[in-house]
């Protein structure tokens, strides 16, 4: 397990610059961006308005009156070398870029140990076999399609929603993307599977809400492309029971589709729910032939507790609004998750929508190496391989071996 995150936004030192006079230059000074810092109680804006500073500029782009007094602006070297010799300014400095020059290691991540997987292979490297194969459905609110950070398999893209696109206009269905599958590469986060080939199913709207009826949809339209994909996450749930016969005694047509798409090797991963209820009153958390997930709370990827986060639960602790009960199968981090967001951004989510996408990354690991392994089989491998918390009856989802 690593101890500290694989990387931190990163930007060049801006160290004070000395600007050398223009000296007998033939062709025209080339223009530069610079920072102008004025001395402490300088008015920044009277300054620009009212000194030379203003004719020298060709442009003033923001003035600082908070932070620190001064301006950016561009102008000449000739003209920045200028200003270095004016009694209220105290230094120029060229202005230069900022980036992500590398993704970072969430914490959910790393306590799981997918930085430890042979097959997820976290190296920040992403590309021509490095991804993992295998394909992932996520039936929620959508995925946005064009993530730098996700694999988006756009062509497998279903609505089953209101509109005419899979793409996401929640957020949600990202986020859980992003935990299962978002890409090893030098920006912003990796998931537990990188790489993973997800496929959009949306069965939520805007809002987040759906009807059963939309989700059956979504699970129809998963069943009917099992022999591609290996995987879906249900990060959704509602009241209901399990009959122990697939819907057919109570009349459950989602347990029964269900039912179908595993039959058709779909191994599903489902959220417990955030009721701070017995998972036994929820579906499909409550369904046998699903891993059913809760909420770990976990703010810095290591063991041992005491660590402090978003949250006022306990590190090393079960989510206090997190389902619990017989009916789940495993529990993984869930709490304060960093991960994809709409709009190209990323965003902290909780809950045990957090959890169960992890687990389905983790099945997804296990299915790349295991292409033939059963529904059940994934599920007893995923707890077979899981660790034990102290005071928690489930056991940890960890992926280091797979």
């Amino acid at each position: 397990m690593r101890r500290t995150l694989l990387a931190a936004l990163f930007a060049a030192s801006l160290a004070v610059a000395t600007i050398p006079a223009a000296a007998g230059v033939a062709a025209p000074d080339p223009v530069g961006d610079y920072i102008v810092v004025l001395r402490d109680g300088t008015d920044a804006t009277s300054f620009v308005r009212n000194s030379p500073a203003g004719s020298r500029a060709i442009s003033v782009d923001y003035v600082y009156s908070h932070a620190l007094s001064g301006y950016s602006a561009k102008m000449t070297a000739e003209a920045a070398a200028a200003l270095t010799k004016d009694p209220l300014v105290q230094w120029v400095q060229p202005d230069r870029t900022v980036s992500i020059a590398a993704q970072m290691l969430p914490t959910g991540v790393n306590r799981v140990d997918a930085d430890l997987s042979p097959t997820a292979r976290i190296n920040n490297v992403d590309g021509p076999g490095e991804r993992v194969d295998v394909d992932v459905a996520v039936i929620d609110t959508g995925i946005q399609h064009t993530h730098p950070d996700l694999n988006v398999y756009t062509t497998g893209a279903k609505n089953c929603n209101d509109g005419t696109s899979a793409n996401d206009l929640n957020g949600h269905g990202t986020h859980v993307a992003g935990i299962i599958g978002a890409t090893d590469n030098t920006i912003g986060v990796v998931g537990v599977a990188p790489g993973a080939r997800l496929w959009p199913v949306r069965v939520l709207n805007a809002a987040g809400s759906g009807s059963w009826s939309q989700v059956i949809c979504g699970v129809d339209y998963v069943t009917a492309h099992a022999s591609e994909i290996e995987v879906a996450n249900m990060s959704i749930g509602g009241s209901g029971s399990d009959d122990g016969n697939c819907g057919n005694s109570n009349n459950d047509a989602l347990h029964r589709s269900i039912c179908a798409a595993v039959r058709a090797g779909v191994t599903i991963s489902v959220a417990a729910g955030n009721s701070a209820s017995n998972a036994a009153g929820f579906v499909p958390a409550s369904y046998d032939e699903v891993i059913t997930v809760s909420a770990l709370a976990d703010y810095n990827g290591l063991p041992g507790g005491g660590a402090t986060g978003c949250s006022s639960a306990p590190d090393d602790t079960r989510s206090p609004t997190s389902n619990f009960g017989a009916d789940v199968d495993l529990i993984a981090p869930g709490l304060c998750i960093y991960s994809t967001w709409i709009n190209s951004s990323y965003n902290t989510l909780s809950g045990t929508s957090m959890a169960s996408a992890h687990v389905a990354g983790g099945a997804a690991l296990w299915k790349a190496t295991h292409p033939a392994a059963t529904p059940a089989s994934v599920r007893m491998s995923l707890q077979a391989a899981a660790v034990p918390v102290p005071g928690i009856p489930e056991k940890l989802l960890n992926v280091a071996t797979f």
